[in-house]
């Protein structure tokens, strides 16, 4: 191996491959090692030529994972997906490409899928924390905290400063309503990665739920900070400011919510509510029925749409 590869000078090392590659066309790992460079100076179109051609000498299971992460590097998760089941045809017991094609099914809240690879994965080793961590987040979806909360307790063992494990014991809690537990096991979370907008999100709700709207206020601004393109976190900041009777900052912050997403019909209903609350009835109106045509809209394009 290159030692410019190993030192991460990929550029020069692009350079030692490519003069290789012309004396030896055969050898795979030239063309693998090209395409991890290739990918790591962002030329995604020239890794995937260099990794399709190592694999048309030898198919890798390495080569198939560095080619599905270039694939979600571009954002285009279907074909990442191609690749994996691919990978996953050729190598059916790695572990590691099941978790990966288990997650992505996961995120596309495809779950039958998800729970079948997942499952595989489990099936070869029963201690991966990572099927295992999904499996228990796909329980919790579904309402089941307790059978989730068992899984979360194995992986425990595994990985016990895991923030994300953290994270979804905490909001385990929360659905559970036991919310002094919830907030306890997300400020840990918290403490793990400081920076996780999902976690401060969280920690966020929970004090909303609690009417602790002070504390609610401090944890969703930090998010918003983090994540400033999300409508639903300047929703959850004017309530919170609404509680807190800042009624101009929190018609501002519904004005954000509503041009980030305009379907939404959450942001229209709370928003109303607070113009009729201060008596703008006219402007309440016209968002009560902005918050109808959204979900007309949803009721459109969704069957699963929940009306209440």
């Amino acid at each position: 191996m290159c030692c410019r590869f190993l030192l991460g000078k990929h550029k020069a090392a692009v350079e030692v491959y490519n003069d290789a590659a012309q004396h030896n066309e055969k050898d795979w790992e030239i063309f693998h090692n090209l395409g991890v460079c290739y990918m790591q100076l962002k030329y995604f179109n020239k890794a995937k030529d260099q990794l399709n051609n190592a694999l048309q000498l030898n198919r890798h299971d390495l080569t198939y994972m560095t080619l599905g992460r270039i694939h979600l590097m571009e954002g285009d998760r279907d074909a990442a997906i191609e690749i994996y089941k691919k990978a996953v045809e050729f190598s059916p017991e790695n572990t590691e490409l099941l978790t990966i094609l288990g997650l992505l099914y996961l995120e596309l809240e495809v779950y039958q899928k998800a729970f079948e690879y997942l499952g595989n994965a489990l099936t070869f080793d029963p201690c991966n924390y990572k099927a295992i961590l999904a499996a228990g987040s796909m329980m919790q979806t579904h309402g089941d905290f307790d059978m989730a909360l068992s899984k979360y307790r194995i992986v425990a063992c595994t990985v016990p400063e895991s923030p994300l494990l953290w994270n979804n014991i905490g909001m385990c809690f929360f659905g559970k309503k036991k919310y002094v537990a919830a907030i306890s096991c997300l400020k840990r979370a918290n403490y793990l990665a400081p920076f996780d907008w999902k976690t401060l999100y969280n920690l966020g709700l929970v004090h909303l739920t609690m009417h602790q709207y002070a504390s609610a206020f401090h944890f969703i601004s930090a998010a918003v900070h983090l994540q400033p393109k999300l409508a639903e976190l300047y929703m959850l900041l004017a309530v919170a400011l609404t509680n807190l009777e800042d009624l101009e900052n929190a018609r501002l912050a519904y004005q954000k919510a509503s041009s980030l997403d305009t379907g939404n019909p959450l942001i229209s209903l709370n928003y109303a509510i607070l113009l009729y609350n201060q008596g703008d009835k006219e402007a309440a109106v016209a968002q009560y029925y902005e918050m109808q045509r959204k979900v007309h809209a949803l009721k459109e394009s969704s069957l699963d749409f929940d009306s209440e």
